[in-house]
Parts: C-alpha cells; structure tokens; sequence
C-alpha cells in the first residue's frame, strides 16, 4: 500500500487500506496518519466498509495500547447464560456491575446500548450510517470505553459503537440486553464459541495456544479456510443446494434461521420462499418482514447440513459490495451443533 500510494499520493482509497492495516495491528497512530488528506466524512469505501476508521477515535489512544490484556493464564472461559436465540454472556465495562451482551461475528467492533453508553458516560467521536438486515440502515456513534472483563482477563482501551439495543431484550428472553460482542474483538483472541458445552473460550492469540488446543480437542475436527472482508466480515467457501460452490459470510448472529441468502441465490435453486408464514421481526436497523424456507442441502467447508431453515428479510446488501459474489451468510442455528473456533492468525475455522 504504501508504495502504491507513493506512485499515486492522491489515491484515497489506497491511503484508507494502509489505515485498515494498521488498525487490525491496533497500530492506531499510524492509521490517523495515513488518512492524511482523505475526505473520510463523504469517502464511499469508507462509509461502507471501514466506518471505524474515525481519526478522532483514533487519535484518542495516543499512549495507550488499544485492546490490552490484563489476566493471568492462557485462556478464560465464559458460561452463556443463554445459548438461544443467540449466545448470551456476562461482562463487566469500566469495572461496573455484570451486565449481559449477545455475541455476534455479524458485528464489527464492541457495541454498547446507546442509553447505557451514556450512563457510563463514554465519550463521542461521531457517526456513521450502519448497513442491516434487509438492506436497512440507521445511525452508529463511535466511541471508546477503558475496560471490558471477560471472565478472569479484562481488555484495556477499547474502541466501541453504539446502538439502540434494550429494545432488542425482548426477544432475547431477558430483562435488559446492554451490548454486542463481535469479530472485532474475537481477533485478538484463538476464540472458541461452544455451543454444545454453552461456552465462550478465549486463548492467547499464540502458536502454543493453537497447539494446546489441537492436542487437548477431541473428536473429529474439520478445517475451513477463511479471509476477511471489509474490517469483519469472515467469509469461507460452502454450496446452496447443487449450484457451484460459492462464498458465504459467518454470521453467528444471524438468528432463527441457519442461512440467509441473497434473493438471486434463492431463485437461482429454485428455493420455495413459505410467504404464508411471514412474520414481523426486529433488526439493527428497525422492523424487518421475515419469510421462511428451507435449504434442502448447505455446505460450509466440508460440513454439510440437511433441510436447514433460512429467511429472506428483503434485499442482501453485501452481495457485491467487497468487489467479489457473496451468496449470503451462514447463522446460529447451522453452527449450533459444533464448537466454531476462529484462528486469526492462520486464517482458518475449526468446527468440531
């Protein structure tokens, strides 16, 4: 990047790729830098698929390590307190009481209820428009919050969104639902989301971490390749039904459903959308028309899965956004039986 920016110093978007590089190295100064001379207010590839990139934000870690860990040990681990719909588990931000987030690798940065944001008082760095389900969008403020526990480590200096989320509890089950952990965090972790043992486990982000983990799993272990889109979007190679093989995103907070397909892929496999079972369902972006049907055949990697339930909620936004074919995204209830782990250093999910 930086040598393509030096054959074409006006080159906005090679300046905002530099800085997405030294974000995901939490090299935050050097990312306000590169964005030198870059609209990053009206720039599109921003706007649509690094809207963490905030200078503001960024500059506010100057003399701090972004997501520091503090705890002893080589792992944690985190009891969900609910599997379903979506896992839930207990986190404590800025030292206070325990406080229950939903996870989900559909999500880019640690996101607070915007009500709760301003009860703990976290500072603003701004907006931007967020892209949901359906093709729907609305408002996400940036910020930053001093700690986050997990268990028995806690992640120091942690960039944030904020959304309006209580009004999500609801259909969680719960009586307040006050954040949102996604991918973001996930990758400075080896991180293992046990559905069928109800845990969240987090490792060292090391070989020896991976290799402890390799020699301690049991059972039969399968190995999907993955890359990362935009600044979250983990996406691997599976098939719908008979067609080709094609790329889907992981989603695991895709809930009520074990797929979600663009509307093209739908037709293309002769998929029956059962419009007689419509239903109303609340998304990031407001109320969405769910319609259901089922994947007779879905592949992810090497693990297929049959008659798996699906849902159209309206257009697929990311079908062509990152320059290659998304088919759709692959959610809770077809990750359900495994333990999904996500190595970020070699760029690959383990399901076993």
């Amino acid at each position: 990047m930086q040598k393509a920016i030096s054959l074409r110093p006006g080159d906005a978007d090679a300046k905002i790729m530099l800085a997405q590089a030294f974000y995901r190295r939490d090299d935050f100064q050097k990312a306000a830098a590169a964005l030198s001379g870059v609209d990053v207010s009206r720039n599109k590839l921003i706007r649509e698929q690094y809207p963490t990139l905030n200078v503001a934000m960024l500059e506010s870690f100057k003399g701090q390590t972004p997501y520091e860990l503090k705890g002893n040990g080589t792992s944690t681990r985190v009891k969900f307190v609910k599997t379903d719909p979506l896992p839930l588990v207990n986190v404590r931000i800025n030292g206070g009481k325990e406080v229950i987030f939903f996870i989900d690798t559909g999500g880019s940065e640690v996101t607070l209820d915007t009500d709760f944001a301003k009860e703990l008082g976290v500072p603003e760095f701004g907006a931007v428009q967020g892209t949901f389900s359906g093709g729907q969008h609305t408002e996400v403020r940036l910020g930053r919050i001093e700690s986050l526990a997990l268990g028995d480590w806690t992640v120091k200096n942690v960039p944030t969104a904020m959304l309006p989320l209580r009004q999500l509890s609801e259909g969680f089950g719960v009586k307040q639902i006050d954040g949102i952990i996604g991918t973001t965090l996930f990758y400075h972790f080896l991180t293992t989301m046990d559905y069928p043992h109800g845990g969240l486990v987090l490792r060292r982000k090391d070989a020896k971490s991976l290799e402890e983990f390799k020699t301690q799993s049991s059972g039969k272990r399968v190995t999907v390749p993955m890359w990362m889109a935009s600044d979250h979007f983990m996406v691997g190679w599976g098939r719908v039904e008979t067609l080709p093989p094609t790329l889907l995103f992981v989603d695991t907070g895709l809930m009520g459903a074990g797929v979600k397909l663009a509307e093209s892929v739908i037709n293309e496999a002769g998929i029956k959308l059962e419009q007689n079972k419509a239903t109303k369902g609340a998304g990031g972006g407001g109320t969405l028309k769910i319609v259901p049907y089922t994947v007779h055949q879905l592949s992810f990697g090497d693990i297929k899965e049959e008659n798996v339930p699906g849902l159209y909620d309206g257009p697929f936004p990311w079908e062509y956004m990152f320059g290659f074919y998304l088919a759709g995204m692959v959610g809770h209830d077809f990750f359900k039986p495994y333990a999904v782990t996500f190595d970020f250093q070699n760029m690959q999910i383990f399901l076993q």
